[in-house]
């Protein structure tokens, strides 16, 4: 699908000295590339949505502790370790 994009003239210029330093073969390339990096971090970004609302669901459920409990349990873990060290 052919498309008629207006950039403005600082990322004109900048896909133009792309194209001129040889790192990309043509204009097209330069922006199918832009748009499939944004395509990426479109995918993270709704993984880390997805990975978000599950800790959410976690911590309004049954599925976690109090943070005090794990401090506790943390610290008494590592005061027995620096004691056996001496």
């Amino acid at each position: 699908m052919a498309r008629s994009v207006d950039l403005g003239d600082a990322l004109d210029h900048f896909v133009t000295t792309l194209v001129a330093a040889g790192r990309y073969a043509s204009e097209d390339q330069v922006l199918r590339e832009g748009v499939r990096l944004i395509q990426e971090r479109e995918a993270r970004l709704a993984r880390l949505d997805e990975a978000i609302t599950k800790g959410i669901t976690a911590a309004d459920g049954a599925d976690c502790r109090p943070s005090s409990e794990v401090f506790d349990r943390l610290e008494a873990k590592y005061r027995g370790l620096a004691q056996a060290r001496g």
